[in-house]
């Protein structure tokens, strides 16, 4: 992996959100270390990535003032996306609409987003 493409920014992002927004103590696989996690999970995560990216670069930098909401709802759909490339019958919890995402994925993923955004500029 190419340190500057963004796969790590993603992970980095997700486990300090995980940490922030979870309610207790989190799942294991939820702040594996990136070493750690399978090949998939980073192929995911390297794509959501390049998609909020240029997302940011064909609205000419605009996506910047999309709500929270907004930028959690385009990292959540962008990883649904991946989850369907790589999963003939992907669990339901890993393809659920924004609307059934608890609170702390949701926040989460508005995190995401906005590291992205940071990492770019």
């Amino acid at each position: 992996m190419a340190e500057n493409d963004g796969s790590q920014v993603f992970r980095g992002a997700w486990i300090e959100g995980v940490k922030r927004h979870y309610p207790g103590e989190p799942k294991a696989s939820y702040v594996t270390p990136w070493a750690d996690m399978p090949e998939w999970e980073r192929q995911a995560a390297r794509a959501v990535y390049e998609q909020v990216q240029r997302f940011l670069d064909l609205s000419d930098g605009h996506a910047s003032r999309l709500s929270r909401e907004q930028k959690g709802r385009f990292v959540a759909t962008s990883w649904i996306a991946q989850m369907f490339k790589h999963f003939e019958s992907p669990k339901a919890g890993y393809v659920a609409d924004w609307s059934d995402l608890p609170k702390w994925q949701q926040e989460t993923d508005a995190d995401i987003f906005e590291a992205i955004e940071k990492s770019l500029a």
